[in-house]
């Protein structure tokens, strides 16, 4: 049943980056809220290559896709650190001054150093069957998050709460905290794809918040 989940994960986030692409008076320019972008191919990936895995099998191929997950991963989710700067700069109510865009910038390069010195330099992969779904996992697991995964899931829960007050948009703030409880519970569902159900919502709540801010500018 799982690898049917990341299929339709898979399809959702393509669905999502083609609407929001098409939005050509909204979505008519770059700015850093524009991140997101980058995140949901990665997540189109990471899914995608989860989905097919139990039809590839096991081998070199599928061995070397799930490296380009980890990768991926490694490289594009920090830059939620951007996007998050890119929301408090679209807001009618918040002043960004220059110090905190480039410490937004340093903040995501030292999250990409640390995710690739932590987790990717000596990472040796494992096939693992789980639910359903083939694919390759790290043979020494960390006892918890990692830390790139704690600190961007702060700086998305400071940027809900700082929207919420001077904005009123509520609803950055509930996409992560749904995806922090998603995280922290275990659901008594014979599933491994309940947390990428919430990062679904997230990335949804994410768009959201990126049209709902480019349209007050132009409004």
């Amino acid at each position: 049943m799982d690898s049917y989940l990341y299929f339709i994960y898979t399809l959702i986030y393509i669905g999502i980056l083609i609407f929001s692409l098409n939005q050509k008076k909204i979505d008519s320019y770059f700015s850093r809220r524009s991140f997101i972008y980058l995140v949901i191919v990665g997540l189109i990936v990471d899914n995608a290559i989860v989905a097919i895995g139990r039809f590839i099998g096991e081998g070199a191929l599928l061995e070397n896709l799930n490296y380009l997950r980890y990768w991926s991963h490694a490289f594009l989710t920090p830059t939620l650190v951007l996007y998050c700067i890119g929301a408090l700069e679209g807001s009618k109510y918040i002043s960004i001054r220059k110090t905190a865009l480039y410490g937004a910038t340093l903040i995501t390069v030292l999250l990409i150093a640390v995710e690739v010195q932590t987790e990717l330099i000596n990472l040796m992969l494992q096939p693992q069957w789980e639910f359903g779904v083939l694919r390759y996992v790290p043979i020494e697991t960390s006892s918890g998050p990692p830390i790139m995964i704690l600190i961007v899931t702060l700086i998305l829960l400071l940027t809900g709460v700082l929207l919420w007050i001077f904005d009123k948009w509520v609803w950055l703030l509930v996409g992560a905290s749904l995806m922090t409880i998603g995280s922290i519970v275990s659901f008594p569902i014979d599933s491994g794809a309940i947390t990428n159900g919430f990062e679904v919502i997230l990335i949804i709540f994410l768009m959201l918040t990126k049209q709902h801010l480019e349209r007050d500018l132009y409004t």
